[in-house]
């Protein structure tokens, strides 16, 4: 097992003095470290700004990190190694782990973890680089040494370093390539935004460590094009610039390209080309040729050098190089010339170091590194263009064992105690260990905002509302965040932000007066304006999310968009929830009830992604009360605060979304359900996620038998005028049409699914989900009607055992009016009539 100081147990004198012993060396020595028990004084005597000083390292420090980045690299290597060799194979897959990928790191995370990082600094590994980062936190005694043999396994460590499922502490999960890049960007964003409200916190760097392939991704430029961004002078990217991605050598020379991509965002470019050979050698008189030679060389021809020989690599390099660079490179033999030509700066600790020093001087931007690496680093495989998933063998891994200085027997311990590499990873241990500490929202959340409103309304009006009604309450309004791309005003926000303002770091001047909307920016606002993104939407409200983890200060961020474009946005909203952020969402407007705008804006699947997606509830009223009574349980979760009559919080709960319409809807019906039901019971069953609208044998007008045909109409959303009409016509022919409104699929879904798992897993008969006992009493056939797929309400009939006529939009919709749509969708009353008659039968 790793170890490290506990600082809670030991006062800083009692561990300088240890460290004096197992150094066997006085202090002045130890005074060679003033960067490491430095950082590791300032944490344990208290001090919370810890903001290290610009001092490089010394020619016996780099000595030490360079054995500790050589014991990183053979962890990291074997750890693959052994779950993909020596651990039980049960289903004959293979189980990976990117050997090439994690060797291009090590030099960079070992300048960063053992040197240049603080405490109070939030790192985002490249996914393939999980390895080194499990590695590096056993050296510092964050992870015990029995998961270094459980690399992608249950329970083990995760093949992406992930926020939620790993065992030690992970600022940022990664994986899926760009978004775990631009997440630091967003939380440096969300930090500017905390301080400005709620007091600054101790100073941090926002790091992200990507690979060069990520910059492919789309969302990486549409981070750094957003004006919300801006001027993130703690924010620093380190890119993994080996020019290999999975498939092949990243053609041409594309640094170029990439460099005046970030300046003109706004950002300050480092290059860290070069290592200290190359550099002794650039130095020399005549190598100017040379030098050009080898900033121009292609990717391709230049990764084509490793495999051979040096004699051979020697000819290789020169092909198409002026005979001035040929002639100078003949005063080295081939095995000098090889090592120079492979000697790159993303390999050099002290120029990494450097390197990164540098940006922590520039503070008005943000700051990326181009460290140029070689991808499978001393190991065998260097430079292959097919190394992506290559692994070294048997025989290779034990002559890496052995020039190590390792065994069999030893292979997973630490340093030598008493050594200079063990004092250095035990100093920096203490220096990076973290009091975990959280805040909550202690305070009384109101069970209705009283924004609910009568007559005709639509959900999108309500939640506007009851969000402005909210924000009155000077206990909440301080947590609560809004964020939008570009659609602020026609989601509703107008409200919340006359009151609140617009988020800007600075007071900006306002050249128009606006009446109606008043758009003041400045410090104090409390909604983030974004540019057109869902990316970026969903980026920043997973950050905003997770708030209370990553600067001690939790919220209650809420996000707006038009529901179609949640599918733009689709990856940063599963990585965010994933990654554990708790947030609310409004869709909207949603469906082809948003009747002119046509097709591409009339959004037909997104209620599945609502359901399906885990930790995400889809939330879909038709009537104002219910959502205001939902809207307010949102933010009870969010918070992670109880309200009176509110259900248990659930914490597989995280988002919530909202899919809403800008269609009015008389309240009539609903104030008539309230009345028979009671309001008390109305509301426990809203939240629960569905209701009986209308009790059909009360409905009934024609009784021409003993026993009546009986039929469940089960509507959700916008259509619930269309299936009250259904209903009174059926009830005219003397069919029992009780109506229920399901105001959260998503509630009602999981309880469905909870049942079944539970009798799987106790191998007994499921139960039937309470929340639906009260609401279909009879069990009878089900026509599901919503202004969405067919299939996201389709289940129905298998909770309760009865036949069911799925009826949705399955097809894109286009222009027109609410009715003429409605039919041609078959989602008229008399479409929703021929559907009932149908499923009763079935039911014969």
């Amino acid at each position: 097992m790793g170890r490290r100081f506990d600082p809670d147990r030991a006062h800083f004198f009692g561990n300088y003095c240890y460290l004096s012993l197992i150094l066997f060396i006085d202090i002045a020595y130890l005074r060679q470290y003033p960067m490491v028990l430095g950082v590791a004084m300032n944490d344990l005597s208290g001090i919370k700004d810890i903001h290290r000083s610009a001092i490089g390292i010394s020619e016996q420090e780099r000595k030490i990190l360079e054995k500790i980045e050589e014991r990183v690299l053979w962890l990291s290597t074997r750890m693959i190694d052994y779950a993909n060799r020596d651990r039980e194979n049960l289903d004959g897959l293979k189980v990976g782990g990117h050997q090439a990928s994690s060797a291009s790191m090590v030099s960079i995370m070992t300048a960063l973890y053992f040197n240049y990082l603080t405490v109070e600094d939030r790192v985002s590994v490249k996914p393939h680089a999980s390895p080194v980062f499990h590695s590096i936190q056993y050296l510092l005694g964050n992870l015990d040494q029995k998961y270094l043999t459980q690399l992608r396994m249950l329970g083990g460590l995760q093949s992406y370093p992930s926020r939620t499922k790993d065992p030690e502490i992970v600022d940022f999960s990664t994986g899926s390539v760009g978004l775990g890049a631009v997440a630091p960007l967003f939380a440096a964003t969300t930090r500017r935004y905390v301080d400005c409200h709620f007091g600054e916190r101790p100073h941090s760097r926002f790091i992200a460590i990507i690979g060069d392939a990520e910059l492919d991704e789309g969302n990486i430029w549409e981070a750094l094009a957003d004006q919300v961004n801006d001027g993130l002078g703690n924010v620093m990217w380190v890119v993994d610039f080996n020019r290999q991605s999975l498939d092949r050598v990243i053609p041409g020379i594309r640094i170029a390209q990439w460099r005046a991509q970030f300046e003109a965002a706004g950002w300050h470019v480092r290059e860290l080309k070069y290592g200290s050979k190359l550099e002794q050698v650039f130095s020399q008189s005549g190598s100017e040729s040379f030098k050009k030679w080898f900033d121009d060389i292609p990717n391709e021809q230049y990764q084509s050098l490793f495999g051979l020989t040096p004699a051979e690599a020697r000819v290789r390099f020169l092909e198409g190089a002026p005979i001035d660079a040929a002639n100078f490179l003949l005063q080295f033999n081939d095995d000098e010339l090889f090592e120079i030509i492979t000697d790159l700066g993303g390999h050099n600790l002290t120029s990494l170091v450097k390197a990164f020093e540098d940006c922590d001087e520039v503070t008005d931007r943000p700051s990326v590194v181009f460290a140029y690496t070689i991808k499978g680093w001393r190991l065998p495989i260097a430079g292959d263009p097919r190394n992506h998933s290559a692994q070294i063998s048997a025989t290779q891994i034990e002559e890496l064992r052995a020039r190590i200085g390792l065994t069999k027997e030893n292979e997973w311990a630490g340093f030598e105690p008493g050594s200079p590499e063990d004092a250095l990873v035990r100093a920096r241990g203490v220096a990076l260990t973290r009091k975990l500490t959280s805040n909550s929202i202690n305070i009384n959340l109101p069970i209705s905002t009283g924004a609910a409103g009568s007559g005709k309304t639509s959900t999108q009006e309500i939640f506007g509302r009851a969000l402005t009604e909210l924000s009155r309450d000077e206990s909440i309004r301080p947590y609560l965040v809004t964020v939008a791309p570009d659609v602020a005003t026609s989601t509703n926000l107008g409200g919340f932000i006359n009151r609140t303002g617009v988020f800007h770091p600075e007071q900006r001047r306002r050249w128009n007066e606006n009446p109606i909307l008043k758009w003041a920016e400045g410090p104090t606002g409390q909604h983030i304006e974004l540019g057109i993104s869902e990316m970026n939407l969903f980026s920043l409200l997973g950050q905003l999310g997770v708030a209370n983890d990553l600067h001690n200060q939790p919220l209650i961020p809420i996000g707006t968009v038009y529901d179609p474009f949640v599918l733009r946005g689709l990856d940063a909203f599963i990585y965010s929830v994933y990654s554990g952020a708790k947030f609310i969402l409004s869709g909207t407007p949603s469906g082809i009830t948003l009747a002119p705008e046509g097709g591409a804006h009339q959004s037909t699947i997104t209620p599945s992604v609502g359901i399906e997606l885990p930790g995400v509830v889809l939330i879909e009223p038709a009537y104002g009360q219910a959502l205001d009574w939902l809207f307010c349980d949102a933010v009870a979760h969010v918070a992670g605060s109880k309200i009176d009559t509110t259900p248990d919080l659930r914490p597989s709960e995280l988002a919530f979304y909202f899919r809403l319409t800008t269609r009015a809807i008389d309240q009539t019906p609903f104030i008539a359900a309230r009345e028979r039901l009671g309001e008390a019971t109305l509301r426990s069953q809203v939240l629960a996620g569905s209701y009986r609208l209308v009790d059909g044998r009360l409905a009934l007008t024609k009784v021409s038998e003993t026993n009546p045909p009986v039929v469940h109409l089960v509507g959700c959303g916008a259509v619930m005028p269309e299936v009250l009409l259904a209903a009174q016509e059926l009830a005219n022919e003397g069919v029992v049409a009780h109506v229920v409104d399901v105001t959260s699929p998503g509630r009602l879904f999981g309880s469905w699914q909870r049942t079944l798992k539970q009798g799987i897993r106790t191998a007994s008969t499921p139960s039937f989900p309470g929340v639906l006992r009260p609401i279909f009493s009879e069990r009878a056939p089900i026509v599901s009607i919503h202004d969405g797929s067919s299939h996201a309400l389709a289940w129905l009939g298998s909770v309760l055992g009865s036949p069911q006529v799925a009826m949705g939009v399955d097809s894109f919709g286009q222009s027109g009016n609410i009715p003429d749509l409605y039919k041609t969708h078959d989602l008229d009353p008399g479409s929703i009539v021929n559907g009932a008659l149908a499923a009763l039968s079935l039911n014969n």
